[in-house]
């Protein structure tokens, strides 16, 4: 059933499909479950390299064993939902936000932080806050956030307790998107680099040449794209940016 949790039997169902390249979407229709179900479920039982169902599925009960046992104690990491918010619906939202997080790159818990803090309506959170949002020591949360703001994602701020808070405003996702544009045309300078060591108009040298060539394209388009653009994360759906009609 597509609410319903998944089986051993579909577990093996989508190892197998894993083995046979098929996408997640695939996968999942095979199952009648919904996309983000399949990709939820590789993410966070190895990933594609290294999921397996047999120790998905006892990782899945233990889980549920450890949510059983806390059953009757006060529900400390489910924040309280306003504007008429599904928790159940927010929560699983969350967790697939993270996943797509997770496929570029990041760690599953910072990942998880991060899609914490997009999916508040402030765009912030304390340590404390975060730790009891997602159930996390402390610790995590202070890893997730330290990597997080040397990529750029988030930022620091203190409140008027002057407490620090992690922040993703409207202006953190350019300038992500400036430092990736950055650090792309970086590998074309290192590239370019090579040419010089390697010997002009050898087949090696030729081959950095267009990689750099590729490289300083896309770093600019990027760059240009970012620019061009970044009026839209101060736009309102209304269609008001800055304030202004």
């Amino acid at each position: 059933m597509p609410g319903g949790r998944l089986t051993q039997q579909e577990r093996q169902r989508i190892a197998l499909g894993l083995a046979d390249d098929l996408s997640y979407a695939e996968i999942a229709r095979g199952l009648d479950r919904p996309t983000s179900t399949v990709t939820r479920e590789v993410m966070r039982n190895g990933g594609l390299a290294a999921y397996r169902a047999d120790l998905a599925h006892r990782a899945t009960e233990r889980r549920a064993h450890r949510r059983k046992k806390t059953t009757t104690a006060p529900d400390l990491g489910t924040p309280p939902q306003t504007h008429g918010r599904d928790a159940e619906a927010v929560r699983e939202y969350e967790e697939t936000f993270a996943t797509v997080f997770m496929q570029s790159g990041l760690p599953r818990m910072t990942a998880r932080v991060l899609a914490s803090l997009y999916t508040t309506d402030a765009g912030s959170l304390t340590a404390s806050e975060l730790a009891g949002r997602l159930r996390i020591s402390p610790a995590s949360v202070s890893k997730a956030v330290t990597f997080l703001g040397s990529q750029g994602l988030i930022r620091r701020e203190r409140d008027d307790h002057r407490r620090e808070r992690y922040v993703v405003d409207d202006d953190v996702m350019y300038q992500s998107t400036m430092a990736s544009a950055r650090a792309t045309a970086h590998l074309g300078d290192i590239a370019r680099q090579g040419v010089g060591v390697l010997g002009p108009d050898t087949p090696a040298a030729t081959r950095l040449e267009n990689i750099a060539r590729y490289v300083d394209f896309v770093s600019e388009s990027i760059a240009r794209a970012a620019d061009q653009a970044r009026e839209i994360l101060h736009t309102t759906p209304g269609g008001t940016s800055d304030g202004a009609p």
